[in-house]
């Protein structure tokens, strides 16, 4: 297994990032976090993960270790192939995808194209037992009250907005706040 590689981007293609290890060129299929840091220059190290299928064998490529492991958690979800895994993984921030499957928040999943409710929820459904999240105050136990950020989104969407607006308005207030006067705040500022 290729786990990582240490090299220097030399092009891109729609299938992704070309890396020059030693003068060989791997192509890497790899989150936006990659992209960013070959557009930079210079060596680069990237976490990789081989997928072999009958048919090919495919390097992706990551920013670091947990966006590989959640890569891999994702591929044990029925459904869920290489692509959309990547996809699920370049959406967001590990932990937070770690956090939204902990707190089982489909909606955070439906955010990402390709992913449907039915997806979200085998997603959701299928890694809670699997994820962990050390060390986060907000990821609440079972049974007790859902964060102030998911009340206050979901109070939104029930106004009529989409998830992905609610996201956008509660962006710029304050987390600590009530989850009413975060509502308020959301509505006011639009």
């Amino acid at each position: 297994m290729i786990a990582r590689l240490r090299g220097t981007p030399a092009g891109r293609s729609a299938e992704g990032l070309v890396l020059d290890v030693n003068g060989v060129g791997y192509l890497i299929a790899a989150t936006p976090g990659i992209m960013r840091r070959a557009e930079a220059g210079g060596e680069i190290v990237v976490e990789t993960l081989l997928h072999v299928r009958q048919d090919t064998l495919q390097l992706y490529g990551f920013a670091d270790a947990s966006e590989r492991e959640l890569f891999t958690q994702l591929l044990t979800v029925s459904g869920i192939g290489p692509k959309v895994a990547l996809a699920v993984v370049s959406g967001s921030p590990a932990a937070e995808l770690r956090r939204a499957i902990l707190l089982e928040d489909h909606a955070r999943f439906q955010l990402i194209p390709g992913i449907g409710k039915k997806t979200a929820e085998r997603i959701v459904l299928e890694l809670k037992d699997k994820v962990s999240f050390a060390g986060d105050a907000q990821v609440v136990a079972a049974g007790e009250a859902p964060p102030t950020h998911l009340v206050a989104r979901d109070a939104l969407v029930e106004l009529g907005y989409t998830v992905l607006e609610a996201e956008q308005r509660l962006a710029d207030v304050d987390p600590e706040l009530p989850p009413a006067e975060r509502v308020r705040l959301a509505l006011r500022a639009g």
